[in-house]
């Protein structure tokens, strides 16, 4: 009985695609915005489009000739994996930006402004994304969002100065997003909600009530997924980057267990003391067994032998296999070579 594997959102993106994402590229949100309004011709958004189309289906041939499962999309039309979901809501001003700083006074960026109450207003851009990436797989593919607690964090507020109801309304609009995909047929939807491990009192406060709320209505065919990521670095190989606090995840776990039939959460940058695991007894667990901000390459039987361990605490059928995050910072050769080991130690290890 193998190990299920999944990615869990960003794939490398190739050179041809119009737009970089911010792994390999400084955002700037007004360039972007620039790019993609009216001053893009009919003719070069369509071609745009198809670039766009092709390397989605790159992405997902890419994860499926590694072993992978449940491939993503890979992401590969979004610039920053925020603000492409703020796009398709009402209240965000992209066109007059905040400087504000982030992570605890690590760097100042410029971004996207709440200045009206947030709702829901395009749905369909998600559903087509989805379509091109599971036509290609010919098998169900999960598609991610951005959750209400990361967005109102990646984002400057000056509407409502209330976290809980700018995060209800976040969830309502996501809501919208979401039962879009289930009711095109999309059977994999992932909510990202690294600010838990960041913020685990206000997840407690609020968020996993909001998260609740972006799944209200979904039809049980339907498996929920909650990712919580513990930060990412500046550029590949930066050991000393900023992470959340390792024992977030012991603080949260309880309370998020059985909220989402699936819950991510990452392993393999520091191993999780083994208790945590025992303390999810409902909701299945995604564990990122390979790192996504190193270059080092973890052998398959370094892979295997922490599956291993974990699964003296929780029961096979309950455990999924995937990186810790997103893979955008290591390249395509390096992504698959890593999702190659993480494949073989998941196919090998019960």
């Amino acid at each position: 009985m193998p190990l299920k594997t999944t990615c869990l959102g960003a794939f490398p993106k190739p050179d041809y695609v119009p737009i970089q994402d911010w792994f390999q590229v400084h955002y700037d949100a007004e360039d972007y915005n620039e790019k993609v309004t009216q001053q893009w011709s009919r003719e070069k958004l369509n071609k745009a489009r198809d670039l766009f189309d092709r390397a989605t289906q790159e992405a997902v041939a890419d994860q499926l000739a590694c072993g992978i499962d449940i491939p993503t999309d890979g992401e590969q039309r979004r610039e920053n994996y925020v603000h492409y979901q703020c796009r398709h809501f009402t209240g965000f001003d992209f066109e007059n930006l905040t400087e504000t700083v982030m992570r605890n006074g690590a760097y100042s960026v410029e971004l996207p402004t709440i200045r009206a109450r947030v709702t829901g207003q395009d749905n369909s851009t998600l559903v087509r994304d989805w379509q091109v990436a599971e036509a290609a797989a010919g098998r169900p593919v999960k598609m991610t969002l951005p959750g209400p607690m990361t967005i109102a964090d990646t984002t400057a507020d000056a509407h409502y100065n209330d976290d809980a109801a700018l995060a209800r309304d976040l969830a309502d609009a996501l809501n919208g997003q979401v039962r879009a995909l289930a009711d095109a047929g999309c059977r994999f939807i992932q909510v990202d909600e690294p600010i838990f491990a960041r913020k685990p009192q206000g997840a407690l406060a609020y968020g996993i009530e909001t998260l609740e709320r972006c799944f209200h209505g979904v039809p049980d065919e339907v498996t929920r997924v909650v990712h919580m990521c513990c930060g990412y670095p500046n550029n590949l190989d930066d050991e000393d980057y900023p992470k959340a606090d390792q024992a977030s995840y012991m603080q949260i776990a309880a309370a998020v267990d059985g909220v989402t039939d699936q819950i991510s959460i990452e392993d393999a940058h520091r191993h999780n003391p083994e208790d945590l695991f025992t303390r999810f007894n409902t909701s299945a667990l995604i564990v990122g067994f390979i790192t996504i901000a190193s270059s080092r390459v973890e052998p398959v039987e370094e892979i295997r032998a922490r599956m291993h361990h974990i699964l003296q605490f929780m029961p096979a059928e309950r455990l999924l296999a995937a990186p810790d995050c997103g893979l955008g910072f290591l390249g395509r050769d390096l992504a698959m070579t890593k999702l190659r080991n993480l494949s073989e130690a998941a196919r090998s290890v019960v």
